[in-house]
């Protein structure tokens, strides 16, 4: 006791100051780090054409960027971003090149994705240039050669080689049949025109994250019976959802598809972290609060890719933040919204495990306090 520093003391509000200098930091870098070290790669491609034309693509996409799978038609690859198995597909082989894309499944994708197409043009449009430049130049030799043909006429019956249709004539470049290929970006789930850029969308997982947090902390230390808070979990997550869903879809035009599906949703995700924090508070006290929201906000959030897809996120943390509840929450309403054919059972399942852990430990720690107090009452008598 006697090396404890007093509560007045200059020394303590020192250590006091850093503490709180580290916490920042630690959240600073919670938040920033998967932008910081975002790194376009290994995006899943769809790519219709034969092994030259796909090999071309690779080679001239940034090393490392593009994951491309062949597919037999354009109607193969555009279910294929459908069901978001791919951000996007390559369509060669035809008239003119077409760059699928999907804004509504990441548009920062989208964008690098219109950028690949407008180099594509660029060098098809440098090779119709030079091609025309050659046909120039062999045009003016055989205007030349034609010339000097007149000059010094030819023996009876044999006519100059660029007149009436002969051989020559077949050489000259048609200038008619310069048809240069447009390269064509169709976007095949576009945003709705109520969040275009879709910033709305990417924030949406925000309120749900802190909605949770602050759902958990109201009924922990609001609701006092432990089993009171397993019920005040479910009718927040009921009440929760749909006025989320009423603000983001009805309000703002955010979240498109089905309204109680996305209620669902919304109030299941909030639901979890309530769940979450209520269980750690009825395990361990008001202490268990800050477990929970570090866990969603501080762990999960961070790495939920709701701003950018996970394939940018370094090394696995992509595929491990669909696993938290932001992550599976941010995906099972952007599948809702504009991808009803993808699959979307594992987010479902990820949330139901979060409610399911949480209400299990509220039960828990009602058990153990209800053990305690028959223990309790034991002893007295």
């Amino acid at each position: 006791m006697g090396d404890e520093l007093p509560k007045h003391s200059v020394g303590r509000a020192i250590l006091v100051a850093l503490f709180a200098a580290a916490i920042v930091s630690i959240v600073l870098l919670a938040f920033s780090w998967p932008t910081v070290t975002a790194d376009p790669k290994d995006l899943p491609m769809a790519a219709v054409g034969d092994s030259a034309q796909v090999e071309q693509i690779t080679s001239s996409a940034p090393e490392g960027m593009l994951d491309l799978e062949r597919v037999n038609t354009r109607a193969e690859a555009e279910q294929m971003i459908r069901e978001r198995e791919v951000y996007g597909a390559f369509v060669l082989g035809g008239e003119d090149p077409e760059i699928l894309v999907s804004s509504a499944a990441s548009p920062a994708v989208a964008q690098q994705l219109r950028g690949l197409a407008a180099q594509m043009q660029q060098s098809i449009d440098s090779q119709a240039i030079s091609g025309m430049q050659d046909g120039m130049e062999q045009m003016q030799e055989a205007l030349e050669a034609a010339a000097r043909a007149a000059e010094n006429p030819q023996a009876p019956g044999q006519a100059p080689s660029v007149a009436g249709g002969g051989e020559g004539a077949g050489t000259l470049p048609d200038a008619s049949a310069m048809d240069v290929p447009q390269v064509t970006v169709t976007d095949v789930v576009p945003l709705s025109d109520d969040d275009a850029t879709g910033a709305g969308l990417a924030i949406a997982g925000l309120p749900l994250s802190i909605g949770g947090i602050v759902g958990g902390v109201l009924t922990s230390t609001l609701v006092h019976s432990r089993r009171m808070r397993a019920v005040a979990v479910v009718a927040y997550g009921a009440f929760g959802g749909i006025a989320l869903s009423l603000i983001l879809q009805t309000w703002f035009g955010i979240l498109q598809g089905e309204f109680w599906l996305n209620a669902l949703a919304a109030g299941l995700a909030v639901a979890s972290t309530a769940a979450i924090i209520n269980g750690f508070v009825s395990l361990m006290g008001p202490g268990g609060i800050a477990i929970g929201a570090v866990l969603t906000m501080f762990i999960g959030n961070p790495i939920s890719s709701l701003t950018q897809p996970k394939e940018f996120l370094a090394g696995a943390w992509g595929d491990i933040g669909q696993f938290f509840v932001p992550g599976a929450a941010g995906t099972l309403l952007r599948d809702i919204s504009y991808f009803p054919d993808a699959p979307m059972a594992m987010s479902w399942w990820v949330l139901v495990a979060w409610f399911v852990l949480g209400i299990a430990l509220i039960l828990i720690g009602h058990l153990r306090a209800h053990a305690k107090l028959v223990a309790a009452q034991a002893g007295k008598g």
